[in-house]
């Protein structure tokens, strides 16, 4: 099913190669950030809700420039967060295969310290997820798809599967959600909802690894107009993680997402959880309580 010329078992090898050296340079730069004096030298602009740092933009040619060697005169595109502000017209989003780059997940995270930053990397086809990575730096974690399974691999070579089999009901979930991209109606949506418990971190390649991990179970996306919208780049490589896994991650009509629209906004809700089985459900019951209590236009 891969372009002609790509094996799936090679392809795989090279992006764990590819994703530990990722791994290196992420925490090389974590370590000067961690440093006040070295902040300055690593933030490459000022901008406070978009920030972009030298590892960025490091991340990012590193894992193009290795992609363009191991594979040359292949038939797909690379679509990534960096070349897309310097040039929005700079993939193909027509074109059947494209790889989707995100070289920093969570860059507040990062510049803040918390270890709750990622990259992500997935090769979509017409538009859907096909296969995928997420690496955790800070963890020593690295989630990888095939687009049939997904397992996490440490550092030290050894891997897990998973098993998200679980079936609970809303108000048994444990919920995911941002530490630097809340708003008032999330936050009413989320105590309507009644959950058992709350995790706030940043990343949403974090956010849905500590799903797939069993940390937490559901994960809402809840985007405002004029307001700032997660990209292609933000949820590519985590869905692809997620549903291999056995989750689900789909808008709140329980509608698949897809990507390279003109805008590569992911907007509006999208919800995230452990069980595709009970997905739908979850989904008409967040739906039931937003119209409830008038909190979201649908």
């Amino acid at each position: 099913m891969l372009p002609d010329g790509v094996e799936i078992n090679n392809l795989l090898e090279d992006l764990r190669i590819l994703s530990w050296e990722v791994a290196d340079i992420l925490i090389y730069y974590s370590k000067i950030i961690k440093d006040s004096n070295g902040k300055s030298n690593i933030l490459k602009n000022d901008n406070n809700d978009d920030p972009v740092t030298k590892a960025d933009l490091k991340v990012n040619e590193v894992i193009i420039k290795r992609i363009n060697e191991n594979y040359k005169n292949i038939d797909w595109e690379i679509l990534s967060e960096e070349n897309v502000k310097l040039n929005s017209n700079d993939c193909n989003t027509n074109a059947e295969w494209i790889w989707v780059i995100d070289p920093l997940d969570g860059t507040k995270d990062f510049i803040q310290g918390t270890g709750n930053y990622a990259m992500h990397l997935a090769l979509n086809y017409k538009q859907k997820t096909y296969l995928g990575v997420v690496l955790i730096p800070e963890k020593e974690e690295l989630y990888i798809t095939d687009g049939k399974n997904s397992w996490c691999e440490k550092r030290d070579g050894s891997f897990n599967k998973f098993d998200l089999s679980t079936n609970k009901c809303l108000h048994e979930m444990v919920l995911v959600t941002s530490k630097n991209h809340r708003n008032e109606i999330l936050e009413n949506l989320i105590q309507q909802i009644h959950v058992k418990d709350v995790l706030i971190m940043g990343s949403i390649g974090c956010k849905i690894a500590s799903i797939v991990r069993g940390d937490s179970d559901l994960y809402i996306s809840l985007s405002l107009p004029k307001k700032t919208t997660p990209k292609d780049w933000d949820f590519a490589a985590p869905e692809a993680i997620l549903k291999a896994a056995g989750g689900a991650i789909t808008n709140l009509d329980n509608e698949e997402l897809s990507y390279g629209k003109s805008n590569f906004e992911q907007g509006g809700i999208i919800v995230a959880s452990n069980n595709s089985l009970t997905h739908k459900n979850i989904c008409l019951e967040i739906k039931d309580i937003i119209k409830k209590y008038d909190l979201y236009p649908i």
